[in-house]
């Protein structure tokens, strides 16, 4: 497992605020790759996240996590915190 929190953003995006916001309430450090004018690296998170075509996509732990909404849905059951954590330990 990585020890990295990674989230690929477009500038402006919402739900990408979104993202953002809630990491950093959990006081984690994240690596944030912006696509918006980024071909190399929108396509690099394609490859990543087969199937992705909205941001954010975010990886923790080189995990695909998806985007904003389903990180929002780690977080209402509680399994976020554990994933951080581990994270932080690895």
């Amino acid at each position: 497992m990585t020890k990295t929190i990674e989230i690929y953003s477009k500038f402006t995006c919402p739900f990408c605020a979104r993202a953002k916001k809630l990491l950093s309430s959990k006081n984690v450090k994240y690596i944030e790759y912006d696509v918006t004018m980024d071909q190399a690296k929108r396509a690099e998170m394609v490859a990543r996240a087969p199937g992705a075509r909205t941001v954010p996509q975010i990886f923790i732990g080189g995990l695909a996590i998806g985007g904003f909404d389903d990180l929002n849905a780690l977080e209402r059951s509680g399994k976020l915190d554990p994933m951080l954590k581990a994270i932080a330990r690895s």
